[in-house]
């Protein structure tokens, strides 16, 4: 049975839990779930823009976005490694160099991508490196992947409005890249925590931060 990827850096309690959820077994081969091309860079226009953002668990950040109004799509996948078409099984293992993302399709006359970064801030902890809670490895770091200069400007002015908000006690480490080739996790990673709601990880970690972002349904 397949569970959150986690390193021997996690307490024996924490493992012994994780492996007591009994989550879905992971496919071999990444699935391409969009009508974006995974290997083509999309391109923003008037009406439709990109972002990735890596903020933990995908899991965790695609039920959050899902709940974002402008919102359009998301897909979880993975971003910023070197190998191409890596499977889940492989970004856990650390050796690709690729963070678990989601990418959003959003409206920007709906909402901007300065609030999607508010929320981006508000949802996961971004002063702790290369995890989330008890999801430790790089695949699990804060990065934000701009599909533009002006997002990637933007971006670094968020970040630096974020942390003199004075709302993390350390500093910030989210990364601030351009996007590379983003890859489509398997199937079912997909719409995980709508279709899993009763799985212990859904109940005890992503339920409580949509309660904590007043997004619970």
């Amino acid at each position: 049975m397949a569970q959150p990827c986690y390193n021997s850096r996690m307490s024996t309690q924490s493992l012994a839990m994780t492996v007591a959820l009994g989550l879905l077994a992971c496919a071999a081969v990444a699935e391409p779930v969009s009508n974006m091309d995974n290997n083509i860079a999309p391109t923003n226009t008037s009406s439709t823009e990109y972002v990735s953002l890596g903020l933990g668990c995908f899991w965790c950040g695609e039920a959050v976005f899902q709940r974002v109004e402008g919102v359009t799509e998301v897909v979880s996948g993975y971003q910023g490694g070197t190998v191409p078409n890596p499977t889940y099984k492989q970004v856990c293992e650390g050796n690709t160099g690729h963070a678990e993302v989601i990418r959003l399709t959003y409206d920007p006359a709906k909402i901007t991508f300065d609030e999607l970064l508010d929320i981006f801030w508000q949802a996961h902890d971004p002063s702790q490196p290369n995890g989330q809670g008890n999801d430790v490895g790089p695949q699990y770091r804060s990065v934000v992947y701009c599909y533009t200069d002006a997002q990637k400007v933007t971006a670094e002015a968020s970040l630096k409005k974020a942390q003199a908000s004075g709302k993390f006690h350390k500093p910030i480490v989210t990364e601030i890249r351009t996007a590379d080739t983003f890859y489509a996790a398997e199937t079912h990673h997909q719409n995980y925590f709508n279709n899993n709601r009763n799985q212990p990880y859904c109940r005890f970690v992503i339920s409580p931060k949509l309660k904590k972002l007043n997004m619970a349904e």
